[in-house]
């Protein structure tokens, strides 16, 4: 961390080499921060980059005594700390801080030192203490209110709950985090079928069930993750193939980038992709791809995939291409071109 007050004294590594007067790369390969002696880094231990006191590098370089630091013991509000050290003072990975601090509060007390994110203590435990889940007069969404989370922190928060507990529950997730309980259950269910077809692609002997129950998921809540989790990994096996296909859309000049397909999991238990062809020449809006069925058009960009995925009759731009669930994919094409 950088202590309170010497926000000013940080150096880089490219820093410390100016001041030496050599170049990044021979100063990174001479390692002269690798010495016995040299101060400690003040970035957190895992830090891409690495940032020193300067007070601490001159006294060093001049044969002074170097300066301590206060001891980890000692702490400021005015101590500025990397996305590591916020996480770790409100116990939490590094990944799910990603995600806090895009709150409007963070946003605004964020302080970049050395090319490096960091906030102020004080900030960190104000956002904590206001944190959903934390206070306990919370007792879930209040009446007739929408979610008291937004929509793109609810994953990270509610991973954050799954890993403190394996057993809980959608209600549990409600009352910590004040959201809908269909948003908790959402949640819960694709995070557990992502960890329990993770957990089979590691064990490939498991069946979705005997993954669960190593993972510490309770039988009576995991129905629909363990079926979701059985689709998840349909999807990862489908996933380069519909990846070429999409590749050879782009090679005939209907897409104007090779953009990945838009892959749902409708119920929980099938596999369905769109690629919207969004080039002016293309010959179709759309192509859906179902696990069921294989390839159709769609008429509209817009929404390819209809509500529940249920399959269109043909005609009005929709039509089914032959060549069973996987043709190949110049396959594909030349049928469009038919």
């Amino acid at each position: 961390m950088i202590r309170a007050g010497r926000q000013h004294l940080v150096r880089t590594l490219a820093d410390l080499a100016a001041q030496q007067g050599v170049g990044i790369d021979h100063y990174t390969r001479l390692k002269p921060y690798a010495a016995e002696g040299f101060p400690a880094p003040v970035s957190s231990e895992g830090s891409r980059t690495r940032l020193y006191d300067g007070k601490q590098v001159d006294a060093y370089l001049l044969g002074k005594p170097v300066p301590p630091l206060p001891g980890p013991e000692v702490e400021d509000d005015g101590d500025l700390l990397d996305r590591r050290e916020c996480a770790a003072l409100i116990g939490v990975a590094p990944n799910s801080w990603d995600v806090y601090k895009r709150d409007p509060a963070l946003v605004e007390a964020r302080i970049e030192a050395g090319g490096v994110e960091h906030w102020p203590r004080r900030a960190v435990k104000a956002f904590q203490a206001g944190r959903p889940g934390d206070a306990a007069q919370r007792t879930g969404r209040p009446k007739s209110t929408g979610d008291q989370v937004p929509r793109d922190q609810v994953h990270g928060l509610v991973a954050e709950l799954l890993d403190a507990d394996p057993t809980i529950s959608a209600a549990t997730v409600t009352e910590r985090l004040g959201v809908h309980r269909n948003t908790g259950q959402d949640a819960l269910t694709r995070l557990r079928a992502d960890r329990i077809a993770d957990h089979i692609a590691a064990h490939p002997t498991l069946t979705p069930a005997e993954a669960a129950a190593q993972l510490g998921y309770p039988a009576g809540q995991v129905r629909r993750a363990t079926a979701r989790a059985g689709t998840v990994l349909r999807a990862r096996h489908i996933a380069p193939y519909l990846t070429d296909v999409a590749a050879a859309l782009h090679r005939a000049g209907w897409t104007t980038e090779q953009a990945a397909p838009d892959v749902q999991f409708p119920g929980d238990d099938r596999v369905v992709a769109a690629l919207v062809l969004d080039a002016g020449q293309a010959p179709v809006p759309a192509l859906v791809w179902d696990e069921r069925y294989g390839w159709r058009t769609a008429s509209s960009r817009r929404h390819p995939i209809t509500k529940g995925a249920v399959p269109p009759s043909e005609g009005g731009g929709v039509r089914y291409l032959t060549g069973g669930i996987t043709p190949p994919p110049d396959d594909v094409v030349a049928a469009l071109t038919q």
